[in-house]
């Protein structure tokens, strides 16, 4: 019963967070393509996005938010020392 419990507890999990009805449109779509793809699973990656390339941009945008921490850490310090040094005068 244990482990009953604990798979409805799972089933709930992923009907709450949309995960069983995206599974379910996807495996809809295959069940009506006319032509059958050659793997199953490719499909199911390629229609739930787990394949698709990164995008070049997000890249770029990962790296500028990389160099704003960058900055913002040192302007933090900067603004440290800065009212170190208001605090003596």
């Amino acid at each position: 019963q244990a482990a009953d419990s604990k798979r409805e507890q799972v089933r709930q999990y992923l009907e709450k967070s949309g995960v069983l009805d995206m599974l379910t449109k996807v495996l809809v779509a295959l069940y009506e393509e006319p032509e059958k793809p050659d793997s199953a699973l490719d499909f199911l990656k390629h229609h739930l996005g787990a394949s698709a390339p990164e995008n070049p941009e997000i890249e770029a945008l990962r790296l500028e938010v990389a160099e704003m921490k960058e900055k913002y850490e040192a302007v933090l310090e900067e603004n440290k020392k800065l009212k170190t040094k208001v605090k003596v005068y």
